[in-house]
């Protein structure tokens, strides 16, 4: 247990209380720093400040000065997202939302409000719908769906390929996850430019975001009445029919947010790692080279920039403690990915290699894990090894200095990736691009699921004295220090 650490206002209980005398920027009610408005632009450096500050939990503000615990270190996060007994998702147990500190209208309202879904649901409840939705996603062909993002990306990189320049956000990572995920649900002939921008603008919280938000459940509802009707082979049909028997009401909510999450997280990820390549000419030189592969390089964005750096909210079901802190029953604490990440407990050197590592906090953890992380993981690295294999002489437009962000408390989402290239003719979209050498994938390269496949068993052999000696074939590689000591202990 490490010692008790006190807030600055005097006590532990985050409730703001009179400014310190301090009229320092960016600091609110009781001298905690807030999480939003002018001062909070950049807010990986405001994390850092907190951690510099306060350790593994920080206090701070959210919108209109709500207070929040902000959870920092790695091993804090994990703890947290896996100790249901402690902390849960079910957001009307929130202190803030009980006495009316966070008011109907409040502008995180959306990432807020408590829902029937999986997301938010505790104990047997949660245990039926998430079962509903890991059922439904265990009968996704996942052979079938790395083809459809091939033949997607293609279709994509034909409507720019002739240009010679493209903007990769808005003309391509942006809709290859819909396209995919459209096929995912059974709607394929839905997929176009209105709903990949509805989906876009009801995120971005604008005005016309409530409708948006509209359009979008009026086109899942749809979908599932028809799916009801007559069944198909596609995730919808699945998860309606799935022995949970979810009402048409759960089923709409839960194939919204799969579709939304799905999307949202998996055109970050796409931006994200479209621009690593284009940046650092070590790591596109690595991954030329054969030194890396696309899904490593999925993994080392996962790790340096997330698709989603926070995540509201956990609420503590009980008085406890975290990292240092009591942590009262009520309070809502923020899961810090993009923070847990670059925690130096884990991570003193940033620069370092994480090709191969999984522990990151991108896909969350404990009950509430993201259960389509490997369909974002195909998409991401079927799509880019596509991308580049059609143009593979492709260069960032601009300087790296004039990409733009745009920041919230959720993700930090490229808002343009421009680049050119030397124009290509367009390819069928039911053909393979040419292949770019690669090198054979080891055993711990990245697998369309976290679970391996089962060791298949061997053909019988017959004993040496039945069988005709066979010449040794010569080996492709030279021998290293140990096959040599192995073939010496065998006989051989």
């Amino acid at each position: 247990m490490t010692s008790e650490r006190h807030s600055p206002t005097g006590t532990d209980d985050l409730m703001p209380g009179p400014p310190p005398g301090c009229p320092a920027h960016g600091l609110g009610p009781g001298g905690l720093r807030r999480l939003y408005g002018p001062d909070a632009q950049d807010l990986g450096a405001v994390y850092e400040q907190l951690r510099a500050e306060h350790g593994a939990v920080a206090p701070a503000l959210l919108h209109e000065d709500v207070p929040v615990w902000v959870v920092l270190g790695h091993s804090e996060n994990l703890h947290m997202v896996s100790t249901p007994s402690q902390y849960c998702r079910d957001t009307r147990l929130w202190t803030s939302l009980q006495d009316g500190t966070i008011k109907p209208d409040h502008p995180l309202m959306p990432l807020i409000a408590w829902q029937p879904i999986c997301c938010h649901a505790e104990g047997e409840e949660h245990l039926r719908l998430r079962g509903a939705v890991t059922g439904a996603m265990s009968t996704i062909d996942h052979r079938g769906i790395r083809r459809h993002i091939n033949r997607a990306t293609q279709h994509l990189v034909n409507k720019f390929c002739k240009e010679g320049r493209a903007d990769l956000v808005g003309q391509f990572a942006e809709h290859l996850p819909m396209a995919v995920m459209c096929h995912i649900l059974g709607m394929p002939d839905e997929y176009n430019d209105r709903i990949v921008h509805a989906a876009r603008d009801m995120l971005k919280g604008t005005e016309t975001s409530i409708a948006s938000n509209a359009y979008i459940m009026d086109v899942l509802m749809r979908l599932a009445v028809r799916r009801r009707a007559a069944p198909e082979d596609d995730f919808t049909s699945h998860l309606i029919n799935h022995p949970a028997r979810l009402n048409d009401e759960e089923v709409g909510q839960h194939l919204r947010v799969v579709l939304m999450a799905a999307y949202e997280a998996t055109a970050n990820l796409l931006a994200n790692v479209l621009r690593l390549v284009l940046t650092d000419p070590g790591f596109r030189a690595q991954l030329n080279g054969g030194q890396m592969t696309v899904p490593q390089a999925v993994e080392q964005s996962l790790w340096d920039e997330p698709p989603f750096s926070t995540q509201l909210a956990y609420i503590a079901k009980q008085e406890t403690e975290l990292g240092g802190r009591r942590i009262r029953e009520g309070d809502a604490l923020l899961l810090g990915i993009a923070p847990g990440n670059v925690d130096p407990r884990v991570r003193p050197d940033l620069k370092a290699n994480m090709r191969g590592n999984r522990s990151h906090l991108a896909f969350g953890g404990g009950p509430h894990e993201c259960p389509g992380q490997d369909i974002g993981r195909a998409i991401a690295d079927v799509g880019v090894d596509a991308l580049l294999a059609r143009v593979p002489d492709i260069q960032l437009a601009c300087e790296e200095d004039e990409l733009q962000w745009r920041e919230s408390i959720s993700n930090r989402h490229l808002v343009e990736l421009p680049v050119r290239f030397a124009p290509k003719p367009q390819q069928d979209v039911t053909q393979r691009p040419a292949a770019r050498p690669v090198p054979p994938q080891r055993p711990d390269d990245w697998q369309i699921s976290t679970r391996r496949a089962p060791a298949e068993t061997p053909e019988p052999v017959a004993p040496a004295h039945d069988r005709a000696p066979e010449p040794a074939p010569e080996p492709a590689h030279p021998q290293g220090l140990f096959q040599r000591l192995l073939r010496w202990w065998r006989g051989e």
